[in-house]
C-alpha cells in the first residue's frame, strides 16, 4: 500500500498517452476539485527528446566543460550501451507548473541534482533514477545552469597562502583585503557606548519628525521611534564613533550637523507600499529567485536592494502573518493520495485471439506470428524473438514492435534499451557507410526519433527503396562524347556571333 501512496514532494510518472513515454513530474500540491476528483499541481521535467537539437548540443558542451574542469572524470570509459542509456537518465528542470489528474500517476521515481563527485554509473545501477544539471525554459527555449548547484571541486576552493613566520612582514595590500570598522579595545566603556546609541536613536526619531515623507509613512511617534531603532541607525552611530577615534563630543556633533539631524533609512523605509505589494506577489510566484523578481516585477530596483529588503521583510509582522496563512492553507490541503495500481490493458498491446496472429499497429493485412520466432518480427530494441507480450511501437507503416521488457524501458526512460545502428554510427563512426545519402537518411531518422525498420535479423537497416540496374552500351558512351564536343562547338559559335554584332554596333557609332 505504501508504494501506491503519493505525497507532496514525490517524483512520479504521469501517463498522458498510451504510446508515448511517461511524463516525469514533482508533486507540489494535491487539490480536491468540486467534482470530488484529485488534481496534482506538478513541476515539469523534460527529457532530451523533448528539446531541440541545438539545445542538446549546448547540454553536451556544458557536460564536457564540467568534465574538463573537474579533477575526476565525469564520464569514465563507458561502453556504447552505457552512453546510450545514460542519455535517457538526464532530465532538464523547468519553472513550469501544470495540473494533472492524480489518476494518471503510474509510479514513483527519483530525480536528483547531478553530483559531480559521484560516478555516473551510479544512476544506471538504480532503477527509476534520473539526474539533472540544467534548467529548461519552454517559452524562451533556453538552457541555463541550475542556481541550486552544489559548488564542489577545485574551482570553488579558496587559495590559502602559507602561514607567515613570526616577525615576517605581510607584503599584501591590506586595504584590498579588509576594511577595519570597529576597535573592541576602545577607551570607552560599554555603558558610554550604549548611551551614545540612545542619543543616535533619539536624533533619528527627531529627523523623521522633520521629514515630510517619513511623517506620512510613520504617522505616529511610536512608529518613528521603531524605525529609528533599526540596524541602519546603530551601524551609522558605531561607524561615527570609530571614525572620530571614540571622541563622544566630536561624534555627537556629527550626528547633528548645521543642516539638521542626520536621517538614516534602510530598504524597509525606502520602499513604498505598492512596491512592497509587488514584491510579495513576485515572491509568491518565483520564490527566492531574485533575478526573475527584478526582471518581471521590480526592474527599477537593484538586485542588492531586493535581497536586502527580503531579509528585512522576514523580520516584520507581515511575514509572520503570511507564514501563518500558508500554514493554515497547507493544513486544509491534501497531504497524500492513494492511487491503485493501473491494470487496464494498453491499446498498443498486441493480442491474439483463437490462435490467429494479430495485426501490428492495426495495419490491415500486415500480420505476424508471435508463436513462431522464425516468422515473427524481432524486437526493435533487443532483437529478441520471444516474449510473453508484444507491443506495437512507432508509425503504423513501419510495422515495429517491442518486447515487454523493452516496452517498459521505453515508457520509463523515453528511448530504446539498446542503441540502434544509427546511434552506434554516431558514437563510433564506421568507414563502411560511404553513401552520404544513406548517412543523412539514418541520422535524420535518429534525430526525429523514428524507428529503423528491423527485418528480424540482429542487424537493423534503413528502409530500402525499389532498386534498378542501368546498362550502358558502347554506342551510348560514344554518343555522350560526341554530344559533349558538339555543345562546346556551339557555345564557341554563339560567342563569336555576339562578338561580331557588338563590333558592328561600335562601327555604326
Amino acid at each position: 500500500m505504501a508504494a501506491n501512496m503519493y505525497r507532496v514532494g514525490d517524483y512520479v510518472y504521469f501517463e498522458n498517452s498510451s504510446s508515448n513515454p511517461y511524463l516525469i513530474r514533482r508533486i507540489e500540491e494535491l487539490n480536491k476539485t468540486a467534482s470530488g476528483n484529485v488534481e496534482a499541481k506538478v513541476v515539469c521535467f523534460y527529457r532530451r527528446r523533448d528539446i531541440s537539437n541545438t539545445l542538446i548540443m549546448l547540454a553536451d558542451k556544458h557536460a564536457k566543460e564540467i568534465e574538463e574542469e573537474s579533477e575526476t572524470t565525469v564520464e569514465p570509459d563507458l561502453t556504447d550501451k552505457q552512453k546510450h542509456q545514460l542519455k535517457h537518465r538526464e532530465l532538464f528542470l523547468s519553472r513550469q507548473y501544470e495540473s494533472l489528474p492524480a489518476t494518471h500517476i503510474r509510479g514513483k521515481c527519483s530525480v536528483a541534482l547531478l553530483n559531480e563527485t559521484e560516478s555516473v554509473l551510479s544512476y544506471l545501477d538504480k532503477e527509476d533514477t534520473f539526474f539533472y544539471s540544467l534548467v529548461y525554459d519552454p517559452s524562451l527555449k533556453t538552457l541555463l545552469a541550475d542556481k541550486g548547484e552544489i559548488r564542489v571541486g577545485p574551482r570553488y576552493q579558496a587559495d590559502i597562502p602559507e602561514m607567515l613566520v613570526e616577525g615576517e612582514s605581510d607584503e599584501r595590500e591590506q586595504s584590498k583585503l579588509e576594511v577595519k570598522v570597529w576597535d573592541p579595545n576602545s577607551p570607552l566603556t560599554d555603558r558610554q557606548i550604549d548611551q551614545f546609541l540612545v542619543v543616535a536613536r533619539a536624533v533619528g526619531t527627531f529627523a523623521r519628525a522633520l521629514d515630510c515623507s517619513s511623517s506620512v509613512r510613520q504617522p505616529s511617534l511610536h512608529m518613528s521611534a521603531a524605525a529609528a531603532s533599526r540596524d541602519i541607525t546603530l551601524f551609522h552611530a558605531m561607524d561615527t564613533l570609530y571614525r572620530h577615534s571614540y571622541d563622544l563630543s566630536s561624534a555627537i556633533s556629527v550626528l547633528v550637523p548645521l543642516g539638521g539631524p542626520v536621517l538614516c533609512r534602510d530598504e524597509m523605509e525606502e520602499w513604498s507600499a505598492s512596491e512592497a505589494s509587488l514584491f510579495e506577489e513576485a515572491l509568491e510566484k518565483y520564490g527566492k529567485d531574485f533575478n526573475d523578481i527584478r526582471q518581471d516585477f521590480l526592474p527599477w530596483k537593484s538586485l542588492t536592494s531586493i535581497i536586502e529588503y527580503y531579509y528585512m521583510w522576514k523580520t516584520t509582522d507581515r511575514y509572520v502573518q503570511q507564514k501563518r496563512l500558508k500554514a493554515a492553507e497547507a493544513e486544509s490541503k491534501l497531504k497524500q493520495v492513494y492511487i491503485p495500481t493501473y491494470s487496464k490493458p494498453n491499446p498498443n498491446q498486441i493480442s491474439t485471439s483463437n490462435g490467429k496472429p494479430g495485426a501490428v499497429n492495426g495495419a490491415v493485412g500486415a500480420t505476424f506470428q508471435p508463436q513462431n520466432p522464425l516468422l515473427g518480427r524481432a524486437c526493435e530494441s533487443c532483437y529478441a524473438t520471444q516474449s510473453h507480450q508484444w507491443y506495437s511501437w512507432g508509425p503504423p507503416n513501419m510495422q515495429c514492435r517491442l518486447c515487454a521488457i523493452c516496452w517498459l524501458y521505453w515508457k520509463k526512460y523515453g528511448g530504446l534499451k539498446m542503441p540502434t545502428q544509427s546511434e552506434e554510427e554516431k558514437l563510433s563512426p564506421s568507414p563502411t557507410t560511404e553513401d552520404p545519402r544513406v548517412r543523412s537518411h539514418v541520422s535524420r531518422q535518429a534525430m526525429q526519433g523514428m524507428p529503423v525498420r528491423n527485418t528480424g535479423s540482429p542487424k537493423s537497416a534503413v528502409k530500402t527503396r525499389q532498386a534498378f540496374f542501368l546498362h550502358t552500351t558502347y554506342f551510348t558512351k560514344f554518343a555522350r562524347q560526341v554530344c559533349k564536343n558538339t555543345l562546346r562547338l556551339r557555345q564557341f559559335m554563339d560567342l563569336c556571333y555576339h562578338f561580331l554584332i557588338h563590333f558592328k554596333e561600335l562601327e555604326d557609332k
